[in-house]
């Protein structure tokens, strides 16, 4: 039987390394699309470095290597080369972003985007595009389904829904599967940029405020959605979107879990618990005057103020189970990506308590 090809646009990012790893696990031929110009990527995870682009290497992840990778250093909007490199690929990710500011996001979204397009055309391929909640705006319910109406009052939120029109106006295979904040396989959110920053100084700082429930996707689980959704593909629509569930927390909920794992590294006393930080929103509120990424983050700061959660019925009519590493063994391990555990933890498994909290769905 031939294997399913699939390539990543931007695979030397931190999503697009978590889906090349799950592609691979599950049997995939796998290429990277990155930058001519770029070095050759490093697994942060595993901290191990790989052979120059255009090889075939082996990713390494703790607890094994995983099949190779064909890395195609091809400029994205050189569509004629990726094409003719890309050749059998059934299957296109685009797991792209630019930098984190207004300015960057709606002048580069949308031309990264009609490059995909254009590639998928050629190869006759369907292109996979990781949404976010940014569309919902400040005005979104407590649940969020596929049908919820979107009301962005952000430029980022504004530049995602145009994403998603872009894709379906397109006439390509589109399908969008949209998450919540990520957490897990390395740096470059929330998780590691605030939460556990001063772990090891013995607090939490949090963006929120600790009553407020909020949509966390770890990063394993929803690569390997994108590997059963694609899978799946061909009992789709043209054009589909899906939510992932994920883990739903609020900051009180971070703070229990941390705590037993602060106390066993020594971060905080036997009998103490980790001080609780606020994120300093007044200076990122002075800061945003001169930092465009500052001004970015202070826009989405309502995310943290109203709850909401990803309703995955759709999702489980097609794959049946989502994924869902438990919250304990996803954190343990999300720390150990970041290289913050120095002493063995007394177990992986989740508490009793846990088990029944991990096992929530919402529907």
């Amino acid at each position: 039987m031939p294997t399913n090809t699939v390539l990543i646009l931007g695979a030397r990012g931190r999503f697009g390394l978590a889906a090349a790893r799950a592609f691979a696990a599950a049997g995939w031929r796998v290429l990277g699309q990155t930058r001519p110009a770029n070095v050759a990527p490093t697994l942060v995870a595993s901290r191990t470095a790989l052979p120059p682009e255009g090889a075939a290497v082996a990713l390494g992840r703790p607890g094994g290597d995983l099949p190779a990778i064909e890395w195609l250093p091809i400029d994205l909007h050189d569509t004629a080369a990726l094409t003719q490199a890309a050749q059998g690929a059934s299957v296109v990710v685009h797991a792209l972003n630019p930098a984190y500011t207004n300015a960057a996001w709606q002048s580069q979204a949308p031309a990264m985007l009609d490059a995909s397009i254009a590639l998928c055309r050629r190869l006759d391929a369907t292109l996979m595009l990781p949404g976010n909640i940014y569309n919902f705006g400040a005005t979104m319910p407590p649940v969020l389904r596929e049908g919820t109406p979107q009301a962005a009052h952000t430029a980022l939120g504004r530049v995602r829904i145009a994403m998603e029109a872009q894709l379906q106006a397109s006439g390509v295979r589109g399908i969008v599967i949209r998450s919540g904040d990520f957490f897990g396989s390395g740096q470059g959110t929330w998780f590691d940029m605030s939460i556990t920053k001063d772990l090891r100084k013995g607090a939490l700082t949090y963006p929120g405020v600790k009553g407020v429930s909020t949509s966390w996707a770890y990063l394993p689980d929803l690569a390997r959605t994108f590997v059963m959704v694609a899978e799946r593909r061909a009992q789709l629509q043209p054009f589909e979107v899906f939510h992932f569930a994920g883990h739903v927390l609020t900051g009180q909920r971070w703070l229990d879990l941390l705590n037993p794992i602060a106390r066993a590294q020594g971060w905080v006393r036997p009998d103490a618990q980790l001080r609780w930080k606020s994120m300093p929103w007044g200076v990122i509120r002075v800061g945003a005057l001169f930092v465009p990424t500052w001004a970015s983050l202070l826009e989405m700061r309502y995310l943290w103020n109203t709850p909401h959660a990803l309703a995955n019925d759709k999702l489980c009519a097609l794959i049946v189970t989502e994924p869902h590493t438990p919250l304990v063994q996803a954190v343990e391990q999300s720390l150990r990506d970041l290289g913050l555990l120095s002493r063995p933890l007394a177990s992986d498994a989740p508490a009793a308590p846990e088990k029944a909290a991990l096992a929530q769905s919402i529907r």
